[in-house]
């Protein structure tokens, strides 16, 4: 087995895994190893953010156009 460290541990964030442990019954570096597993062996969705995005705004009717990006840009003056 592994030992992790982890340095500059927020005290607000420590309270709160102090109180999520002893809710479930656990000492906090239980309560962190069951954290670290659920999340870490969530399967990876499939899909990303944007394209949920796209799906969810596909039915709005609307014409916004991309403006061309064209090189190099015009510089502004700040004099």
């Amino acid at each position: 087995m592994a030992t992790l460290t982890i340095r500059n541990f927020d005290d607000t964030l420590k309270a709160h895994l102090r109180v999520r442990a002893a809710e479930h019954g656990r000492s906090m570096e239980e309560e962190v190893r069951c954290i670290l597993s659920q999340v870490l062996t969530r399967p990876s969705p499939e899909r990303g953010l944007g394209s949920h995005l796209v799906d969810r705004f596909r039915d709005i009717d609307s014409d916004l156009s991309l403006p061309d990006r064209r090189l190099p840009r015009k510089t502004v003056g700040l004099d």
